[in-house]
């Protein structure tokens, strides 16, 4: 008995390590993928997306850089470990979430190669997208050796309300990252509407096609720019009040509060992270800022899915 419980301690020190690690990676790629495509740059914002313009640049090696390979590798091989204490002697219940972190790991770091060219806009979503599923598997492995495995009780206060606020949090992300790997900040500088709306609602759709190669930056008015904020923004919207709900609701009635509080500060922080990164000009620390909550957010919201 004593062994297993020290097995389960050192399987949740490896899962809680894994997840610091996994944050600095999506903060510091953050950066990195920001930085490189001109966010926040001296001739703002005319230089935002100039990579795109000819051949892949160099890499440059510096600081970020070498952090981004050493908490990328670290986390690798710790999820190895991991891996390894969750199936020997015998499977335990976190070894399922633990192979499905480190296959996550495999396949990013198998993208990695793909990843030079920023014009293919596939490959830098499926970078972004991973990055955040890094921190919540590694949560859900911490978790799931961990004693406490009470999930959201059925039925759950809200419930219907809840798994809608779930799918429009899922989509808010996934159109999120698909902006950033468009290159379509630009599209949409201002708030809480988009210039040529309408127009965008008719004519912006080719912006949602997966196979698209970038040629250029989406500028103000951009139709397939704009219909992707628009979208971004109306199911931020949906997210805050119909998971918001659902978590408030949860809170009061003593449903899982600790984590249901959590997951609400997380929420407002990230849609208040999202609005203040519009109205001030898309400053690089502030857009950051509001991918890293995000990742903690999606964290959260895995641990109440959790049953």
């Amino acid at each position: 008995m004593n062994a297993d419980a020290g097995r389960r301690r050192r399987i949740l020190a490896l899962a809680l390590a894994v997840g610091v690690l996994s944050l600095t990676v999506v903060a510091v790629s953050a950066y990195l993928r920001l930085d490189a495509a001109g966010l926040g740059c001296a001739d703002w914002p005319a230089c935002y997306g100039g990579l795109l313009a000819g051949a892949p640049a160099p890499q440059h090696y510096g600081f970020a850089r070498l952090l981004h390979r050493i908490a990328a590798s670290a986390a690798l091989v710790l999820a190895c470990v991991l891996v390894w204490q969750c199936l020997r002697p015998q499977p335990l219940p976190a070894a399922r979430p633990a192979a499905l972190l480190l296959l996550l790991m495999l396949g990013l770091s198998a993208l990695g190669f793909l990843s030079a060219d920023p014009r293919r806009a596939l490959v830098g979503f499926l970078n972004i997208v991973g990055g955040l599923g890094l921190v919540s598997f590694s949560w859900r492995v911490a978790l799931a050796a961990g004693d406490g495995r009470q999930g959201w009780p059925r039925p759950a206060p809200g419930g219907a309300l809840f798994r809608l606020g779930v799918a429009a949090l899922t989509l808010t992300v996934l159109v999120g990252a698909w902006i950033g790997a468009t290159y379509s900040a630009l599209a949409c500088p201002s708030l809480p509407f988009c210039a040529g709306g309408l127009r965008a609602l008719a004519e912006g759709w080719p912006a949602l096609d997966p196979l698209r190669s970038l040629a250029a930056v989406a500028l103000p008015g951009d139709a397939g720019g704009t219909l992707l904020h628009l979208l971004h923004r109306g199911l931020a919207l949906a997210s805050v009040f119909a998971l918001g709900g659902a978590l408030l609701v949860a809170a009061r009635r003593g449903v899982r509060r600790g984590g249901a509080l959590a997951a609400l500060v997380l929420l407002l922080l990230v849609a208040g992270l999202g609005m203040a990164a519009v109205a001030g000009g898309l400053g690089l620390w502030m857009v950051i800022a509001h991918g890293t909550a995000a990742a903690l957010l999606l964290a959260a919201v895995a641990a109440l899915l959790r049953r």
